[in-house]
């Protein structure tokens, strides 16, 4: 497939607005199946920047390990070489608290809208566990991992678990120097190691959990393939285009009555190879989804009809 790029619908005027929602809608009505893949964007969409930002909510729970070590975002924080592993685990576990207090993104919602009886599949490198709020389990794959898990850095075994409880009582021992007690800090209980959070990383367990989740999405996949399947990008930037982008891509020019749509503000791109099989959407992820959802319930406002 070619990899000349198109770059459409860059306007932010009303009527292309309307375009784009109209697209969107007629396109979910016209689907058999939908596979959603979404990235940072949709998280940031609901304004949480907190990953790459010093926002009002990286402030709120970790503004001051910005004050005492200086880096921006949770990001960096998450890669920053601590003094000690109990300086190191006092910000695991509160950017840990911070993603099980965050409220759900009102996108999440609008989505789950347009999606409501539908036959669709999320699948996600997001590892914020956002969309675990609105959606069961057997329709979504985490496919970078779930922050709600730790897994044994050595990868001695196949198993990941739920630390919830562990998060929550780290961050009530952090102390004034921002650490833990030692005795706090997770670890393997089959080899002993320090335990770390189950996202990609270089120690990343590809093991039955993370081929669950692609068995998930391969299944939806073979079940749809000769159906009017509609490949619904959100968010998905070009740091890492092998896991989403790419391969709807791929699939959108494979499969015969499949069309793609990509939504991004910044990295909405059609291939030319799909100029006839595709849509992009650059804008706000949550204006689009918003004003979708609204026409879809009929609460549209008049200056967004279509």
């Amino acid at each position: 497939m070619s990899t000349m790029l198109l770059n459409r619908n860059t306007s932010m005027a009303p009527a292309v607005h309307r375009q784009n929602v109209q697209v969107l809608l007629e396109k979910i009505a016209e689907a058999d199946a939908i596979l959603v893949g979404a990235a940072a964007g949709m998280s940031a969409s609901c304004g949480f920047n907190f990953f790459y930002q010093n926002d009002a909510i990286f402030e709120q729970y970790l503004g001051d390990f910005h004050r005492k070590y200086g880096f921006t975002g949770a990001f960096n924080g998450f890669y920053y070489r601590y003094p000690s592993p109990e300086a190191h685990w006092a910000f695991l576990a509160r950017m840990g608290y911070m993603e099980y207090e965050c409220p759900t993104g009102q996108p999440y919602y609008d989505l789950m809208k347009l999606l409501q009886d539908r036959n669709y599949h999320i699948m996600t490198t997001n590892q914020d566990f956002q969309f675990t709020r609105v959606v069961s389990e057997d329709k979504l794959s985490a496919i970078q991992g779930d922050s709600r898990y730790y897994q044994c850095s050595r990868r001695c075994h196949d198993e990941i678990y739920w630390n919830k409880e562990m998060v929550y009582e780290m961050n009530d021992a952090i102390d004034e120097n921002l650490c833990i007690p030692a005795e706090l800090i997770p670890r393997c209980p089959k080899c002993g190691a320090e335990m770390e959070p189950w996202v990609r990383g270089y120690t990343f367990l590809e093991g039955k959990k993370y081929k669950e989740e692609y068995r998930k999405i391969n299944e939806f996949l073979t079940a749809n393939q000769n159906k009017k399947i509609l490949f619904l990008e959100l968010g998905v930037g070009r740091m890492t285009p092998m896991f989403i982008q790419e391969p709807f891509w791929n699939l959108t020019y494979s499969l015969p009555q499949a069309y793609y749509i990509t939504i991004n503000p910044k990295d909405a791109l059609l291939p030319q190879a799909l100029s006839q099989k595709g849509w992009a959407i650059k804008e706000d992820i949550a204006a689009v989804l918003q004003d979708a959802a609204a026409h879809m319930s009929g609460k549209e406002d008049s200056s967004c009809m279509i």
